[in-house]
């Protein structure tokens, strides 16, 4: 029995909208600080991860839940496991959203909400696939399971409790990233400077503050700066807006000077495709005198780290010919006078460099300027061969619902739950040729059209690797 995706696809469209603005308006943010027994990750991502399975249970789906930290929708049969791995968290919305960010929108054709496009627009999109076999009665002679991860944002605490509970997958893909199919991921390492807010006298740093993760260029900086002459640090700072490529603005206030500095944000993968609010600030306050750590704290962030998503700065250039750039975004910046304060510098680092390559000048770095430094989690560097069967029969699939012969899998600086398996990847559902991608950033969307051509790939994507994947 053949099916008609595309038809298909389209027959499906309002039920997938309706279902697509429930887990839209659920605000499914990690929150340590709301966590209870039941909700180990803060009420969101638990509420998103049941909706997502009362949806399958619905559609008549054998669906487990692991603590709320993850859970999987199951459906065909056989020894070997093909999983798909996607999540349902979301990242904080941030300010400047032209829509409600939890309310999906539909204008001129496109859906708007945070989401849309990381991950729930294409997770959601994929289970269609998965539910339209079901309802073809096509069989499957691999097991398929749907796992949902409900903290990809963070620190995959989800994911990693499945992969402690449950067998090994044989191979898999997560609908995470964008078309046509990334073989390879950078290696991902985050690392924290630690100050402890010592001051000056002339110029005194009250409070400086940017950036909500460490995987997504700061939109919004903050700083409140006290000195004996208000009026001329607020014309210098006006003039600094005339030639800067942020916008802003500045008041005065009992406890100093006020300065609010917007960029653009963007996904720490690529800090390029942003504008880093909090290091343009920093390039601004690092000219006042400043003293102690305030001083090394604003000119580290507006100078050696301003602007320089390649680290040429630091001396850690480098580029791998397959994997392409080092890349460093940096992610949150806090200050308070008188209390421990940080810098967190995310990297996204290819085959050929380590994080400890990346350690050892931070190190320097950290002893320069009298700060501590610390290391996140590490993910080395991900890479399946091209000729890999789980790489050629998903590429032959969207060659075959788009047309697109001339597509190739390629590598990119992001990090998807597909490196979790030897012979994992990432696949779709963004379309880079014609859709911009918009994920961590405010107004995050997909056109429609686009999803329902993802859910007719993934639908016959996870027909071909069950039933006619070679060996």
């Amino acid at each position: 029995m053949s099916i008609d995706w595309k038809a298909a696809a389209k027959q499906h469209q309002a039920a997938y909208v309706d279902d697509l603005t429930k887990l839209i308006a659920i605000e499914s943010v990690r929150d340590d600080t709301k966590k209870t027994a039941d909700a180990p990750l803060g009420p969101g991502p638990a509420q998103a991860l049941q909706a997502f399975l009362q949806m399958a249970e619905r559609d008549g789906f054998k669906t487990t839940n692991l603590d709320n930290l993850a859970g999987f929708v199951e459906y065909g049969e056989g020894d070997e496991t093909i999983a798909i791995l996607a999540h349902v968290d979301v990242m904080p919305a941030g300010e400047g959203w032209s829509t409600e960010p939890f309310t999906l929108t539909e204008k001129d054709g496109n859906l708007y909400g945070r989401g849309t496009s990381d991950d729930k627009g294409p997770a959601l999109a994929c289970y269609y696939g998965l539910k339209i076999l079901k309802e073809q009665g096509i069989k499957l002679n691999k097991k398929v399971r749907f796992i949902l991860g409900t903290d990809e944002e963070s620190n995959w605490t989800g994911m990693t409790h499945y992969f402690k509970t449950q067998p090994e997958p044989t191979m898999g893909f997560s609908p995470d990233a964008e078309f046509p199919l990334i073989n390879g991921e950078k290696g991902n390492v985050s690392f924290t400077l630690t100050t402890q807010g010592s001051n000056g006298s002339q110029y005194r740093l009250n409070h400086f503050s940017a950036g909500l993760r460490e995987n997504m260029v700061p939109r919004d900086a903050q700083a409140v700066v006290e000195t004996d002459d208000n009026e001329a640090l607020v014309s210098a700072f006006t003039a600094f807006l005339d030639e800067a490529p942020v916008t802003g603005d500045v008041h005065i206030d009992t406890d100093g000077v006020h300065f609010h500095v917007i960029g653009k944000a963007a996904h720490g993968m690529e800090p390029k495709n942003g504008i880093n609010a909090g290091t343009y600030l920093a390039s601004f306050l690092k000219t006042l005198s400043f003293g102690g750590d305030a001083r090394a704290f604003v000119e580290l962030l507006g100078g050696d780290l301003h602007d320089d998503s390649r680290v040429h700065k630091l001396g850690l250039a480098f580029t791998d010919k397959i994997m392409g750039d080092l890349t460093m975004n940096v992610g949150v910046m806090d200050f308070d006078a008188g209390k421990p304060g940080k810098i967190v510098l995310n990297f996204r680092y290819p085959k050929g460099m380590t994080a400890d390559d990346i350690q050892a000048k931070l190190t320097e770095v950290a002893q320069q300027n009298q700060f501590e430094l610390s290391k996140g989690r590490e993910m080395v560097p991900h890479y399946v061969d091209p000729k890999d069967p789980i790489v050629t029969t998903l590429m032959g699939a969207y060659r075959e619902m788009t047309g697109n012969d001339a597509a190739k899998p390629e590598v990119v600086g992001g990090g998807t739950y597909g490196r979790l398996m030897k012979r994992g990847v990432a696949f779709g559902a963004l379309f880079m040729d014609h859709t911009p991608d918009t994920m961590h950033q405010v107004d995050e969307f997909q056109p429609i059209s686009d999803l329902m051509m993802a859910m007719a790939i993934y639908g016959r994507s996870i027909e071909a690797l069950a039933n006619e994947l070679p060996e």
